[in-house]
């Protein structure tokens, strides 16, 4: 579509309200939120317009619920959006950090309204800053019309990235009002919405070590997109050398254009929208045709140190001004009020009292002394170490992946759900803890792994693509009080049709068997109040509670069927006690004389303790006498006995 097809109608609309309309032209599908000033809008236009747009919204009960819910939504290919505000990323910031690992599949964009001032907030954090911490891309709009066109943009930029993209709109951005271009009929070929399963979507510590070089890698490739953004443009001067140049982010470009108006200045202005990683050609063009440049930015020198570092690689003896020798502050929201008379200042000033050089002396080409080249010589390093090049790599260690331990209930409650599930396709949300394993072989039913609690909202947000699916989340007891009962709740009120499955083995396990307070003691062994899980989930709105011992695997079996049939939210507390901190007296034993040598125990279940042997499984010395592959065999070969 031409841009004169998308100017065919115009509305005066709010920034928050052309965010909205540029989402909706973008394809979004999913879009949940918190409320917060000043981005509240951007949800609630999209809420009304979303009967007629076939997008589904929510209000989700906090903006980690939110980002998980579009998170799962993303997964299975839909494009998705957030919003909150600056202190609500803070909230978000768990599952934020590992998503950008992760990646995305449809388009995921997170609008966070920054409100320096601040006019409505307890802070004002710099959500540029954030975003460079987790290594994502941010869009900086100047006008509601920009944000709208950063808005559509957003998405194609993230599937193109495979990572989530920051919108960064300021008040003056949310609540101004503006002649905006929209497009009515715009109509986004959505995909049909499909999760497939990968050991991607699982964060283990080896996928995070790779993912890490990859999320690396994509800050170039973002930087390279951005060098040809049309949100990043040059103004003024621009055939003309100038010994003064700006450069100026978002919304600070009207206030430096309207003060060099008002004052009579012409200056060449690079205008930049992508401020994080910033784009090293039209900010290095403007570098090599002036002698000093004053960054205008409002909140923290996000542009400016990215500039000074760009420089300096590049040897550039250009004078960077700023907020780091003091013409501009770090605090307070700008205007041209503001602006004019610290851009008169800094145009007066000698270079020697102001605006000096910002770090040493820069040689003026590249190649001299003092200039970057790179990563150091690593045979210098070597010789340095006194290591010889020479010296043999040793062998590598064998692989010894995790297990679940033997005897674990989370095996038999992954067991009784997976048979349960057979033939319907079900996806399986897993979350942080020792019940992750149970994404490994036979077991696979941990199909994702974000953050502590995410695993019922991504199954929420799973729901909203693939309605049809079985989703399952998997959550363990600590974990339920950590973050889980927000994502319950936000399932309620919602009504997602999801399973939650609370693994409730009485302690805290991977950490070292810390108590909670489903035990009611405390760290100094104080005993007090428990707090019953089956009840806080009724308490909750769930009408469907139950209660199953994982041992028992036939009821267990039972009653995760009766879950998935289940018209709505349900809940199952799989309850068994820890075998690390329970002494078992019992051990399994197979009689030879029955054993079919299926191979049933082995290959159904993964337990540690059963090792196939010549002519029929053995079962080892680390056996604690669970009863599943008992439970298992068709032949009835297997049987407890006294240890």
């Amino acid at each position: 579509m031409t841009t004169k097809e998308r100017d065919g109608m115009r509305m005066l609309l709010m920034g928050n309200g052309a965010i909205a309309r540029g989402a909706v032209e973008g394809g979004v599908q999913v879009a949940a939120g918190y409320p917060g000033t000043p981005s509240s809008e951007v949800l609630g236009t999209l809420a009304a317009l979303a009967p007629d747009k076939n997008i589904y919204v929510e209000w989700s009960v906090n903006e980690k619920a939110a980002l998980e819910v579009a998170a799962g939504a993303s997964y299975a290919g839909a494009r998705a959006m957030v919003t909150m505000k600056q202190v609500g990323l803070n909230v978000a910031a768990d599952p934020l950090m590992t998503l950008a690992y992760i990646g995305v599949k449809g388009g995921l964009v997170l609008v966070v309204a920054d409100d320096p001032g601040p006019h409505s907030s307890q802070n004002e954090q710099d959500t540029r800053k954030f975003a460079a911490f987790a290594k994502l891309p941010v869009l900086d709009p100047a006008t509601p019309a920009e944000a709208k066109e950063m808005a559509r943009q957003a998405f194609a930029l993230s599937e193109q990235l495979a990572l989530p993209v920051i919108l960064r709109p300021v008040t003056r951005v949310c609540h101004v009002c503006q002649d905006v271009a929209v497009d009515e009929n715009a109509a986004f070929a959505a995909p049909a919405g499909r999760f497939e399963k990968s050991p991607d979507w699982t964060i283990f510590p080896g996928l995070a070590a790779k993912k890490h070089v990859w999320l690396n890698r994509q800050q170039e490739a973002a930087r390279q997109l951005f060098n040809s953004s049309p949100f990043n443009a040059l103004y003024g001067s621009k055939d003309e050398l100038s010994p003064a140049g700006v450069i100026a982010c978002g919304v600070s470009f009207n206030y430096v254009q309207e003060a060099l108006q008002l004052s009579g200045i012409s200056l060449p202005v690079l205008k930049t929208g992508t401020p994080y990683p910033l784009p090293d050609e039209p900010v290095l063009a403007l570098l090599r045709r002036v002698d000093r440049v004053l960054v205008v930015e409002e909140l923290e020198p996000v542009v400016e140190e990215q500039v000074i570092r760009l420089a300096w690689r590049h040897g550039l003896p250009v004078r960077i001004s700023g907020k780091h020798d003091g013409f501009l502050p770090r605090e307070g929201e700008f205007s041209v009020d503001r602006v004019q008379p610290v851009l008169l200042a800094w145009l007066c000033a000698d270079g020697a009292a102001k605006g000096a050089a910002s770090g040493p002396e820069l040689p003026r080409k590249e190649g001299e002394a003092g200039v970057h080249r790179g990563q150091p010589d690593p045979a210098g390093v070597e010789a340095a170490a006194g290591i010889s090049a020479s010296t043999p790599e040793p062998p590598p260690l064998p692989v010894r992946p995790p297990v679940l331990c033997a005897g674990c209930p989370h095996r038999a409650s992954f067991y009784a759900f997976k048979k349960a599930a057979e033939g319907k396709d079900a996806v399986f949300t897993g979350d942080i803890g020792c019940y992750t394993l149970g994404n490994a072989p036979p077991l696979n039913t941990v199909d994702t792994c974000l953050c502590m609690g995410a695993s019922v909202n991504i199954a929420a947000g799973l729901y909203r693509v693939e309605p049809e699916r079985p989703h399952v989340a998997f959550l363990g007891d600590s974990t339920f009080f950590h973050t889980g009962l927000p994502g319950l709740i936000n399932a309620v009120y919602n009504n997602a049709r999801i399973v939650l499955v609370v693994l409730d083995n009485r302690t805290t396990a991977m950490t070292g068997h810390q108590p909670h307070p489903g035990l009611g003691r405390t760290a100094m062994g104080v005993q007090g109040k428990e707090l019953d899980i089956a009840r806080l989930a009724a308490a909750c709105g769930v009408e469907f509670v139950r209660r199953a011992d994982p041992y028992d695997l036939e009821a267990a079996i039972n009653v995760a069927a009766e879950a998935l049939a289940f018209p709505g939210p349900a809940v199952v507390v799989m309850r068994r006690e820890c075998v690390a901190v329970t002494k078992s007296t019992s051990r399994c034993l197979i009689d030879p004389e029955k054993c079919l040598n299926c191979r049933l125990c082995i290959e159904e279940l993964g337990c540690p303790a059963i090792f196939p042997g010549p002519e029929h499984p053995e079962i080892k010395g680390q056996c604690n006498g669970c009863g599943l592959c008992a439970q298992v065999c068709p032949a009835g070969a297997l049987e407890e006995a006294v240890k």
